[in-house]
């Protein structure tokens, strides 16, 4: 939900501080490696927050503290997510020794989204999801949401 659009509305937003910085002409292949960063990031957020959806449904998971449930999750899809990356790093590295000047700035775009999908999907998706809990009280039982102390009103 709201904790994958984050993680990609930041993958977009830096990739796009990175052209701007260095000043990349923003033409079609540049969009659509954008584009492409989009799906890629938010296919990387949905694995983890699958493994985390599946954690949950284990026996006693619901009673456990759910920072260590997430990171149980990361730490399992890890291995996943780091072998992805380098393997698409590797096709794209290849692609710019390979390819012409005029899928270029297509390779280097997208090698650099892929960095930056990488990193959202375990450092900024999944402590984004664990802060929207806390906040809304998502996914808990109506129990701990009326166990919450209430703000005071005047």
């Amino acid at each position: 939900g709201l904790a994958a659009v984050i993680a990609t509305a930041h993958d977009i937003l830096i990739t796009l501080g990175f052209l701007a910085v260095f000043r990349v002409e923003i033409a079609l292949p540049t969009v659509a490696a954008i584009l492409t960063i989009l799906g890629y990031s938010l296919n990387d957020t949905i694995v983890v927050f699958d493994r985390i959806r599946e954690n949950m449904r284990m026996k006693g998971a619901r009673k456990r503290d759910p920072v260590d449930l997430v990171n149980q999750s990361i730490n399992e899809t890890l291995p996943r997510t780091v072998l992805t990356s380098g393997t698409t790093l590797a096709v794209l590295a290849a692609l710019l020794v390979l390819g012409g000047a005029v899928i270029r700035d297509f390779t280097i775009v997208l090698m650099l989204g892929v960095v930056i999908g990488t990193y959202s999907s375990i450092f900024v998706a999944s402590p984004a999801l664990i802060e929207i809990q806390k906040r809304w009280g998502m996914g808990q039982s109506k129990e701990k949401k009326k166990a919450r102390p209430q703000p005071a009103t005047v």
